[in-house]
C-alpha cells in the first residue's frame, strides 16, 4: 500500500486507502506500507551502529544487560515468543537492543515500570543520535497511521490518536546472526517463535532471508512474507485486535532459524512497537463495526503480563 494518497490525496483517495487497509487488516493482520518518508540510508546507518555494538565481546556487551521490556541487551537464551502462545519452545536465536521513550510521566509509580533512562553504549556513541532520530520518524509514522486506521474502521481520525499523548513505545533492533555464533538450531528453535505481537501497532523495518519472516494464514498457513526493500511492514497488535473487536486481526508470525544451505545468513530488523499512554482503557469497538466484545482492560497491565509471559527463566 501506498501511504502518500493518504498523506497527501483528496478525500476519494484517503477513502480508497482506508478501505484497502481494512481490507488486509480483515484478512491477514499485515500491510506492506510505501511512501512512508523514512530515508532509507537512516535505517541503514542504525543497522551498522548496531552491528559495531553486536560484534563486541560478549562480556563488553553484559555490561548492559536487561531484562525483557526492560532498556539495553538482550543476549541469547533471554526469550522465547513462543510462550506467549503458551507453547515451550527453546529460547529464540537472536540478541536484541531495545530502547524506548525518554520522556518521563508525572506518576512515579508509572515512571518506575515504563520510563526508565536509556541505556546507551560508550562503545558506539553515534547509535543514540540515530536511534532518537529514526524513533522521531517512527512517531510521526504511527500517528498518521493510527489516523488511517481510524478512519479505516469508519470513526473520527482521533480515535486511537488520542490515547497516545504520552505513549510507551519501544524499539527492538533484532540481531540474527548465522550458527558460527548461536549453533546449530535445536528442534523446534526460531530466530523469533510464533507469536502475535502484543500492543497497538508495529512498523518493522526487516531485511530479505531465507531465515526470515513468515506469516501465518486461515488459507496457507505459514508463507514466507512478500518483501519490498522500499516498504516498511505493519502489523497490529493483540491489544487492536481487542479494541477493534477482533474486525482485525493480529497477525501471527515467526522468524525461520539460520538455513541448512546458507547457516552464515545474518540478518537484521528494526522493530518498532507503537503503544498507548499507560492507563488507557481498552474497550472493544461495539457490533457492527467490533465482531467480539470483550472485557475492558487496562493497556499496561495487559502489555506487562504479555512482555512476563516470554522471559525465559
Amino acid at each position: 500500500m501506498d501511504l502518500g494518497p493518504w498523506l497527501s490525496g483528496d478525500a476519494e483517495a484517503r477513502a480508497r486507502t482506508a478501505r484497502t487497509v481494512d481490507e488486509a487488516l480483515r484478512t491477514a493482520g499485515f500491510l506492506l506500507v510505501t511512501g512512508h518518508g523514512v530515508d532509507p540510508a537512516l535505517r541503514t546507518r542504525v543497522r551498522a551502529a548496531a552491528r559495531a555494538f553486536f560484534t563486541l565481546p560478549t562480556e563488553a556487551k553484559q555490561a548492559y544487560e536487561a531484562k525483557v521490556g526492560g532498556r539495553g541487551w538482550l543476549g541469547p537464551g533471554a526469550e522465547a515468543n513462543g510462550y506467549s502462545e503458551g507453547t515451550k519452545t527453546p529460547p529464540d536465536l537472536k540478541e536484541s537492543l531495545t530502547f524506548a521513550t525518554h520522556e518521563p510521566f508525572e506518576d512515579p509509580a508509572v515512571n518506575a515500570e515504563w520510563y526508565a533512562p536509556n541505556v546507551w553504549p560508550s562503545q558506539v556513541p553515534e547509535l543514540r543520535p540515530l536511534c532518537e532520530e529514526y524513533l522521531a520518524r517512527m512517531a510521526e509514522l504511527e500517528n498518521h497511521l493510527l489516523a488511517l486506521l481510524g478512519e479505516a474502521l469508519g470513526l473520527e481520525p482521533d480515535f486511537f490518536t488520542r490515547h497516545m499523548s504520552h505513549p510507551t513505545y519501544g524499539f527492538n533492533i533484532n540481531w540474527y546472526p548465522g550458527t558460527e555464533v548461536v549453533g546449530e538450531p535445536e528442534p523446534g528453535q526460531f530466530r523469533i517463535g510464533p507469536h502475535t505481537d502484543f500492543g497497538t501497532v508495529t512498523i518493522l523495518d526487516r531485511q530479505a532471508g531465507k531465515g526470515g519472516l513468515q506469516v501465518y494464514t486461515d488459507e496457507g498457513g505459514w508463507e514466507d512474507a512478500p518483501y519490498d526493500p522500499d516498504a516498511l511492514t505493519i502489523n497490529i497488535g493483540d491489544l487492536m485486535a481487542r479494541w477493534t473487536g477482533d474486525r482485525w486481526r493480529s497477525g501471527r508470525h515467526r522468524v525461520l532459524p539460520p538455513p541448512t544451505d546458507t547457516p552464515a545468513e545474518e540478518l537484521m530488523s528494526l522493530v518498532y512497537f507503537g503503544e498507548c499512554t499507560p492507563g488507557t482503557r481498552v474497550e472493544s469497538v461495539p457490533a457492527p463495526v467490533g465482531r467480539v466484545a470483550y472485557e475492558p482492560v487496562d493497556s499496561h497491565v495487559y502489555l506487562r503480563e504479555k512482555l512476563d509471559s516470554i522471559t525465559v527463566g
